[in-house]
């Protein structure tokens, strides 16, 4: 009831008697009698008909009303009636005593309170509310730095829980069918930079607080503490040397607190697997309580059981597959497989399988009760491996390229790597062919793309354990000898998915070393260009960067008609980062489902795996600038230029011809366009210039040989051009001015020009004793160009046709076995006779028009087919 209504039988007058007796000096020693009412009475007027408790709690309230003055808190406890005083403070004593809070305590409960008001909104994934009680957090941690006070360990507990809850709910939403209204949506995109922009202000913080978050809590109880904190801090300090041994105390179902010992570890290592996969399942106790386990295990067979399902708890712990393993509990797993791994390697006693026969999992093992004196415990080391590496390909894959995280968690290469070896010396000492062939070939991931100098520092871990594989650096001396090793072992272990890629890998290494006609050799005898559509997609993947590798072999070979014959098929499909795995290619009028996108960024490679797509790109345009340049000037007709053998180059080349105005280069398409049209011009030395300019091929090995190789071939493929172009208007040209022209040595020029009358691209013979090239001229008549064109669209229709059987009764049919080397050597022989057509027009130019063919000769000889997925 209010304090203002009166009972019946209260009179005026005993109110305004209170109310003089209220505005009296406080210094009398009683004062008069006066009625109150039963309940709700003002808190300044009491009566003798009050009891104590009554006094007692109206006293405490005036007491813990923080914003009364002091003042009229002291009225309120001496200004009592009828010589009461006594009891009312005997009652005061004897009642609850009322904490002062200081204003930083006050605060704190603000705080509080607003982080129960985030917590609420989380749960109905109300994120408009938590951006708005968000801010007001911040505000209040502003004004706690403005008076210089320390940043509350709350704060940073809500800004660590908030990361982790609008990760999981955007990584929810892209799987979730029905998404969220626009509102809320904007809210948490907003609320994510937010806490980014938070975390990185309190990086320093947070770090300490994920460290250790008691210690945490301590420190800032120590600088910030009233008297109260200050006595609690000091009773921790005190009591912290009893309690060093246990930071906790895990307790059971009961209530209980469990016990750890070396007789009950089966008990606990049981009621840890059944509740493994709960809904309910707290998974960071499981590990502490593992952990505890393995500290009190007393023999082998305890630790091996103990470290398995560790191992497995650990892994178990991050179950979505959008986001990476955390780091620490990575290195803690890759640590104690390493454990694991030397138990067992050690102490031959025991072995690790996956298949085993049924025995007692309650029960200690002994050796010698076993048949053969070898206890087999079920388990997958490889498994662990397995993990262990996908997880380590996924962080890389989630972090930024371009920081020093990304360096700092490749180094962790070197420990993976020594593991990995590890599990390949016990596979090896066990004789279990199976996991052993699935660790070499993640020890081979690891090394076949990576120069010499990096996998020599990787063997030294390897050679300095005590635990070694057979084969290892010292033994096979050189790096392609201990790929070699690897590859030949996984050819002969009967999986053809480890075969093929191992095939790969070794092609791959051998392109890397500029070994290309090995790399080539072992691609063709192979024969994977026909069946690599019915791989998996990673093999797949490996499979267009063997190509890719071959071709920049052959491009610091010097072999131009090679490279552009190996990587036409790539560029042509213009998804060159796709098929590499190193990025998505949006396509025109189609949208990827969620599904799509997770599974095109699951299966990309990490950075530094990556080939230069800019360096692919300008070796591919500078060998399609030496191989078409020559041809588009040996052909007279439009309808033969249009036919081109490289179509990206010949795009942008028509592209670079309409431009009205061609300012200074500045990307390397621009640079080799220009170069392009300066050799068309006949003007080889502008053309190497410009070629020479581009700072790319700085960051292709042998840089200056790589130059020099092109300044070569610009000379050579200039002379060529400048004899299709200049043929015409000549009736003899003197050798030494070829040579003067184009600064090659006479024997250059002449084996040049003896090589174009050969093949009858050149219409002429040559007299070296006066040193003159004589060129012969033969007009044809119309009928004989009707009979040529005729001959040559009588050849398309063949081929077509052709092409047509080989897609109705398979690869068998036609030509299409490519594996085939005599087959291939029918083929091109075939096509040079299509080629030439009229034997009339090979008198007049030679032929001019079979360079083209012949190119594409070559390019069908070549296994230069690139796997394309399907979406």
């Amino acid at each position: 009831m209010s304090r203002f209504f009166r009972q019946a039988g209260d009179s005026d007058s005993s109110d305004s008697e209170s109310e003089d007796e209220l505005m009296s000096s406080g210094d009398e020693a009683t004062a008069p009698k006066a009625a109150a009412p039963k309940t709700g009475g003002s808190r300044f007027l009491r009566t003798a008909s009050d009891s104590s408790s009554s006094s007692s709690s109206e006293s405490d309230e005036s007491d813990s009303d923080d914003d009364r003055p002091k003042t009229e808190v002291k009225k309120g406890k001496f200004l009592t009636s009828g010589g009461g005083s006594d009891s009312s403070d005997e009652s005061d004593e004897e009642g609850p005593k009322v904490k002062i809070k200081s204003a930083t305590e006050k605060r704190l409960d603000e705080m509080e309170a607003t982080g129960k008001t985030i917590d609420n909104a989380l749960k109905i994934n109300d994120w408009v509310a938590i951006s708005n009680e968000f801010d007001k957090l911040a505000r209040m941690i502003q004004r706690q730095q403005n008076i210089s006070e320390s940043i509350s360990p709350f704060y940073i507990r809500t800004l660590v829980s908030l990361e982790s809850s609008s990760n999981s709910t955007i990584a929810k939403e892209k799987k979730a069918d029905k998404k969220m209204n626009a509102t809320n949506a904007k809210a948490l995109t907003a609320m994510k930079q937010k806490i980014k922009k938070a975390s990185k202000e309190h990086e320093t913080q947070i770090k300490k607080f994920q460290e250790d978050p008691d210690q945490f809590e301590r420190d800032f109880a120590a600088q910030n503490s009233t008297e109260p904190v200050v006595a609690k801090a000091k009773a921790t300090k005190t009591g912290a040397t009893d309690a060093a041994a246990e930071d906790f105390t895990t307790v059971g179902r009961g209530g209980k607190a469990m016990q750890f010992s070396s007789e009950g570890i089966f008990k606990n290592l049981q009621a840890i697997q059944e509740a493994r996969g709960k809904k309910n399942t707290d998974r960071a106790e499981q590990i502490r309580i593992l952990e505890k386990l393995l500290e009190v295990a007393a023999t082998s067979y305890q630790r091996i059981r103990v470290l398995l399902a560790l191992v497995s708890s650990r892994f178990d712990y991050n179950s979505s597959v959008a986001t990476h393993m955390p780091i620490e509990l990575w290195l803690a797993a890759q640590r104690e497989v390493d454990q694991l791994v030397s138990i067992v390697a050690a102490d031959t006693a025991y072995s690790v399988q996956e298949t085993t026969e049924d025995y007692n999992e309650s029960e200690e093992r002994e050796p010698n009760t076993e048949n053969g004196g070898v206890v087999r415990i079920r388990g997958s080391i490889i498994s662990f491996i397995d993990r262990l590496d996908d997880e380590f390909t996924k962080s890389l894959q989630h972090i930024d390229p371009h920081g020093t995280e990304y360096v700092d968690r490749l180094k962790d290469e070197k420990v993976l790597y020594q593991t990995i070896c590890r599990a390949q010396a016990f596979y090896e000492k066990t004789k279990q062919d199976e996991p052993l062939g699935r660790v070499i070939m993640r020890r081979l991931d690891h090394i076949y793309s990576k120069p010499d100098p990096v996998v020599h520092a990787l063997e030294a871990e390897v050679i300095a354990s005590t635990i070694q594989p057979n084969m290892v650096l010292t033994t096979q001396r050189t790096t392609s000898s201990l790929i070699h090793a690897l590859c030949v072992f996984l050819y002969n272990c009967g999986n053809s998915l480890l075969r093929t890629r191992a095939m790969l890998s070794h092609i791959y290494h051998h392109a890397l070393d500029n070994d290309f006609h090995s790399a080539r050799d072992m691609l063709l005898m192979s024969h994977l260009q026909e069946s690599i559509h019915t791989a998996d997609v990673a093999t797949q993947i490996l499979y267009n960067r063997t190509i890719v590798q071959l071709g920049l072999s052959a491009f610091r070979c010097g072999l131009i008609k090679e490279c552009q014959t190996m990587l036409q098929d790539i560029f042509t499909t213009q998804r060159v980062k796709e098929l590499l795995a190193q990025g998505t290619h949006q396509q025109r009028y189609q949208t990827l489902t969620p599904e799509q996108e997770r599974a095109e960024k699951q299966r990309q490679l990490p950075f530094h795996m990556h080939i230069n797509t800019e360096l692919l790109e300008a070796a591919f345009l500078v060998s399609s600038m030496l191989v078409e340049i020559p041809l588009l000037a040996s052909i007279d007709s439009e309808e033969q230029k249009r036919k081109a053998i490289s179509k990206p180059f010949r795009r942008l080349l028509d592209f670079a011809d309409r431009q009205v105005f061609t300012g200074p280069p500045e990307s390397t398409r621009d640079h080799i366009m220009q170069a392009s049209k300066a050799l068309q011009d006949g003007q080889w030395q502008s053309c190497r210039d410009l070629i020479q300019s581009i700072k790319i091929w700085s960051l292709m090995p042998e840089s200056g040989a790589v130059k020099d190789m092109l300044a070569k071939r610009i000379q050579e493929q200039g002379l060529r051009t400048y004899l299709f172009t200049y043929a015409p208007h000549y009736s003899t040209l003197s050798l030494v001015s070829l040579s003067k022209t184009f600064s090659l040595p006479l024997r250059t020029v002449t084996s040049f020009v003896s090589k174009m009358i050969w093949n009858e691209e050149l219409s002429a013979s040559l007299d070296q004793s006066a040193g003159v090239v004589i060129f012969h001229r033969l007009e044809l008549t119309r009928t004989q160009q009707l009979a040529q064109s005729l001959a040559e669209k009588v050849s398309l229709m063949v081929e077509q046709n052709e092409k047509g059987l080989d897609a109705k009764f398979g690869s068998t049919a036609g030509w299409n076995d490519r594996g085939d080397a005599h087959k291939g050597e029918k083929r091109e022989q075939a096509q040079e006779r299509r080629g030439r057509g009229d034997r009339t027009r090979g008198a007049s130019r030679g032929g001019r028009g079979r360079g083209a063919r012949f190119a594409q000769g070559l390019g069908n000889q070549m296994a230069g087919q690139t796997s394309q997925r399907s979406r």
